[in-house]
């Protein structure tokens, strides 16, 4: 069976900074039309930052959607048309002043695929050289390092719950067997 949605009408109800609201009208595989809310959001980057001695750095961050602060892997969003490798490593340096010497692309994501267009790029930086960071104007955070099988626990035991971040973890530990 043919699974695919048709869009028969679009209506866009908010176009902000970071995402843009659509409301659509999509002909279904039967034939009957359903309506769809779609969140277009220009996708984003998170980098695991291994030292030598398999820390990790991360970064806590206010998230106001959740009212609460969370631990999470430094990240960001792609500018309009921006490539993901430039903007990872443009991310990593801003939050924590760190550059890498080597990044390797552990793939991509579907943050949230029912209701929105977010596809977050996982990349894992090694040899790593630290600098000044110097983080965006509204951006407040905590640099932190732990251990990376710390880390690997907190994900395990639901301690952290972002989700970029525990993807990356995991993929971190099969890639090089942590």
């Amino acid at each position: 069976m043919d699974l695919t949605e048709r869009t028969v009408e679009s209506k866009t109800l908010f176009d902000g900074v970071i995402v843009t609201l659509k409301v659509d009208k999509a002909q279904l595989p039967d034939g009957k039309v359903a309506t769809r809310e779609v969140v277009e959001h220009p996708g984003g980057v998170a980098i695991l930052a291994l030292d030598e001695e398999n820390n990790v750095t991360l970064v806590q961050q206010y998230r106001y959607p959740f009212h609460q602060v969370l631990l999470e892997l430094p990240a960001g969003k792609l500018d309009a048309g921006e490539d993901h490798r430039p903007a990872a490593i443009r991310e990593l340096s801003e939050e924590t002043g760190l550059e890498a010497g080597e990044l390797t692309y552990l793939g991509c994501l579907l943050a949230s695929p029912g209701f929105c267009t977010e596809r977050l790029h996982m990349y894992l930086a090694r040899d790593l050289r630290k600098k000044e960071s110097h983080p965006d104007e509204d951006e407040f955070l905590n640099v932190i390092t732990m251990p990376f099988q710390q880390l690997l626990e907190q994900v395990m035991d639901g301690t952290i719950e972002d989700a970029k971040t525990v993807a990356t973890v995991l993929k971190t530990k099969v890639l090089l067997g942590l």
